[in-house]
């Protein structure tokens, strides 16, 4: 696998529990959810638009966030999502998961996360 591959995966099974964190500090929209997901990584770990919002679509088809519209004057409407009681479970569980991965990661290939 190449290392884009490679990166690409990972995006992928992370970005759920991103969102989620994200979320869990206060509702967003999806701009400032992906804005956010590349400061706080460093620029590492980046999602286009055209990833990000189905994404946030799926999760909320799937009960762990809520969406509403806001019209804030002077500005476009944007769809605000916040967590729901089902997203928080799910988002300790995923954290959960990704701990006993990384320490297992580490364990095998010595790769420390911070």
């Amino acid at each position: 696998m190449s290392t884009s591959s490679l990166e690409r995966e990972l995006k992928r099974g992370s970005a759920e529990v991103l969102i989620l964190a994200l979320l869990d500090e206060r509702p967003r929209h999806g701009y400032e959810i992906g804005r956010l997901i590349g400061e706080r990584s460093d620029g590492a770990i980046t999602f286009h638009v055209a990833s990000l919002y189905p994404t946030l679509y799926r999760l909320e088809d799937k009960g762990l966030l809520e969406g509403r519209w806001v019209e804030k004057s002077g500005q476009r409407r944007r769809r605000y999502y916040r967590l729901t009681a089902e997203g928080r479970k799910v988002l300790a569980s995923q954290r959960g998961t990704w701990r006993t991965f990384f320490l297992a990661l580490d364990r095998v290939a010595r790769i420390r996360h911070a």
